[in-house]
């Protein structure tokens, strides 16, 4: 057997569900009728984003509840088309309520990105890769 290479879900563990919805509400993620006031989900493309109590899911995965550091080793990535679209993206995210991390500029790789936190500090980088292009969905497309 093997495990199909996917990802299905991505759950946030965050201090108050509501609060944290309202973030992403602003940012524009469109909430499932299957939330309640326990659980958010956000339909993504190709993927769900959901939003969880971080000690409930601790508890879930029958681990110790721990408190957010200044990094948890974890970023999310969104990549946009060009360097104006990180551009508007993040000062938009800014304006929701994101804490500015870094300011978009031009990385030693050869791209372009900056990044913000959400309330509970889940970092998302926002980055446009000349490298690596994006299909019609904007799905990164990755080399054979």
């Amino acid at each position: 057997m093997s495990l199909e290479p996917r990802i299905s879900m991505i759950t946030l563990g965050v201090a108050d569900v509501a609060a944290a919805t309202t973030f992403y509400h602003r940012l524009g993620f469109r909430r499932s009728s299957a939330s309640n006031d326990d659980v958010t989900f956000f339909h993504m493309k190709g993927t769900v984003l959901g939003l969880f109590g971080r000690d409930a899911l601790a508890a879930d995965a029958d681990v110790e509840p721990t408190r957010p550091q200044s990094f948890e080793g974890v970023a999310l990535a969104h990549n946009l088309s060009s360097r104006a679209e990180v551009d508007a993206a993040w000062a938009f995210a800014v304006d929701c309520g994101a804490r500015p991390v870094k300011t978009p500029h031009e990385v030693f790789w050869g791209g372009y990105s900056g990044y913000f936190a959400d309330p509970d500090g889940h970092l998302w980088e926002l980055a446009h890769n000349p490298f690596m292009q994006l299909d019609g969905q904007g799905h990164m497309t990755l080399p054979d």
